[in-house]
C-alpha cells in the first residue's frame, strides 16, 4: 500500500475507533480514556501491517501539548505563584522519595545494575499528565483542591525530565560525562525567553490579527503560538507540554483567552483521543505474554508503592483522607516521559534494549489500569453512603 493510501486508511481507523469506543465506554460508566485504550488494542493487529504505533504516538502527543496550553489559560501567574509550595515542595518530595524507593526495588530484583536501577526507579516515579488531566477534566475536578495538588505534582515531574536526562549522560560511562550545568542554564534561559515573549509579544500579536477580522488567521496564530512554544522548550531540553503550558499562563490574563481556548479545544480533543488510542496500539501483546509473570508482579508493586508514598506525602502536607486517597489512585501509573528515559537508556550502556522495552510495556499497562483504579475511590464512597443510608433507614421513627 502506498504511503498516501496508508495514511488515509490509518486516519479512518483512528477516527472510527474514537467514534465507536467513546460513546460505548461513556455509557458503561468506564470513561472515554479506557475506551480509547481498548480501541487501540483492538485495531492494533490491523495497524501492524500499515505503520508503527509509536509513530502515531509521536504525532498524537500534540494532544498533550494542547491540553497543557488550555490548562495554562486557566491559571493566572498570581494563582500559579500561590501553588509554588505544592509544585516545588510536594512535587520535589514525591519525585525524590518515590524514585529512591523504586530504585531500591529495581536493584533488589537483580535485573539491572545500580545505574540502570536509578534510571528505572526515577523513570517509573513519573506519572502520566495526559491520563491524569483527562480524568480530572472528565470529572470536572481540575479546579478542586485535590485536582490542583495533583496538577502541581505533574507539573514538577515535567520539570524533572531535564535533570533526569542529564543524569543518563552522567551515568553513561560509554559516552562520557555530559554538561548538566550548561543544559540547566539553557533550560532556564528558554523559560526566561518564554516569559518575556509572552509578556511583551503575544498579546500585541493577537491584537493586530484580531483587528484584521481574519478568523482563520486567528486560529493559525493560536496553533503557531502553541506549537512554537512547545518546539522552543523541546530544543532547550524541556518537554513540549511545558512550553505550551507557559504560553497559556502568559496569555491567561489576555482579553483573547476565551477565544484562544475555543480555537484550540477541537484540536486538543481529537489529538488527545488519538494519543490514548496510540498508547493502546503500542501495547506489544507478545512482549506482555512472554514476560507475563514479571509484568504481573512488577505493575501492581510499582503502582502500590507510588500510591502509598503519594498518600503519605499528601496527608503530611495538609490533604484530608479523601483527597489523599483520590490523588494516590490518580497518579500511580507510569508517564509518557518514561518512554523517553527508557528508550534513551536502552540506546546507551545503562540497560539492555530488551529491559527498556519491558519497562515501556510496564508503563503502558499501568496507564491502561489507571481509569479502573480511579473508579475505586468512587465505588468505596458510594458503598459507604449506601451503608450509612441503610443504618438511618433502620432507625425506628419516634412515636407520639
Amino acid at each position: 500500500m502506498s504511503e498516501p493510501n496508508a495514511l488515509f486508511t490509518e486516519t479512518i481507523l483512528l477516527l472510527g475507533g474514537t467514534v465507536v469506543s467513546a460513546p460505548i465506554f461513556k455509557r458503561l460508566g468506564l470513561g472515554t480514556v479506557l475506551g480509547y485504550l481498548a480501541a487501540g488494542v483492538v485495531i492494533g493487529p490491523i495497524f501492524h501491517g500499515l505503520t508503527d504505533g509509536e509513530q502515531i504516538l509521536n504525532v498524537a502527543e500534540l494532544g498533550v501539548v494542547f491540553l497543557l496550553f488550555i490548562i495554562g489559560l486557566e491559571l493566572k501567574p498570581s494563582r500559579l505563584w500561590q501553588m509554588r509550595r505544592d509544585i516545588f515542595g510536594l512535587g520535589t518530595a514525591q519525585v525524590i522519595l518515590t524514585g529512591l524507593v523504586l530504585t531500591a526495588l529495581a536493584d533488589l530484583s537483580g535485573l539491572l545494575d545500580w545505574r540502570g536501577s536509578i534510571i528505572a526507579g526515577f523513570g517509573l516515579a513519573l506519572s502520566s499528565t495526559a491520563f491524569a488531566m483527562q480524568i480530572l477534566e472528565d470529572d470536572g475536578d481540575v479546579s478542586t483542591r485535590y485536582g490542583q495538588r495533583s496538577f502541581s505534582m505533574l507539573l514538577f515531574q515535567d520539570l524533572a525530565i531535564v535533570p533526569l536526562l542529564a543524569l543518563i549522560n552522567i551515568l553513561d560511562t560509554g559516552k562520557g560525562h555530559g554538561t548538566p550545568i550548561v543544559d540547566f542554564g539553557i533550560a532556564i534561559g528558554a523559560v526566561g525567553a518564554m516569559i518575556v515573549m509572552g509578556r511583551y509579544l503575544l498579546t500585541p500579536l493577537f491584537q493586530i490579527i484580531a483587528s484584521t477580522g481574519a478568523r482563520e488567521a486567528m486560529i493559525a496564530a493560536a496553533l503557531f503560538v502553541v506549537m512554537g512554544s512547545a518546539a522552543l522548550m523541546q530544543m532547550a531540553g524541556l518537554s513540549m507540554a511545558m512550553g505550551a503550558f507557559l504560553a497559556g499562563v502568559m496569555l491567561a490574563e489576555s482579553s483573547y483567552r476565551h477565544e484562544l481556548e475555543a480555537d484550540i479545544e477541537p484540536f486538543r480533543g481529537v489529538l488527545l483521543a488519538i494519543f490514548f488510542i496510540a498508547v493502546g496500539l503500542s501495547l506489544q501483546l507478545d512482549v506482555l505474554w512472554d514476560n507475563a509473570l514479571v509484568i504481573l508482579v512488577t505493575v501492581p508493586v510499582v503502582m502500590a508503592a507510588k500510591a502509598l508514598i503519594i498518600y503519605g506525602l499528601c496527608r503530611l502536607t495538609g490533604s484530608d483522607h479523601n483527597d489523599a486517597i483520590r490523588i494516590a489512585f490518580l497518579l500511580p501509573q507510569g508517564g509518557e516521559f518514561g518512554f523517553v528515559l527508557f528508550s534513551t537508556a536502552g540506546a546507551s550502556s545503562l540497560m539492555p534494549s530488551s529491559t527498556a522495552s519491558l519497562l515501556i510495556a510496564i508503563v503502558t499497562l499501568s496507564m491502561a489500569l489507571t481509569p479502573i483504579g480511579t473508579s475505586l475511590p468512587k465505588g468505596l464512597r458510594a458503598a459507604r453512603r449506601r451503608r450509612r443510608w441503610k443504618k438511618i433507614s433502620r432507625v425506628p421513627a419516634p412515636t407520639c
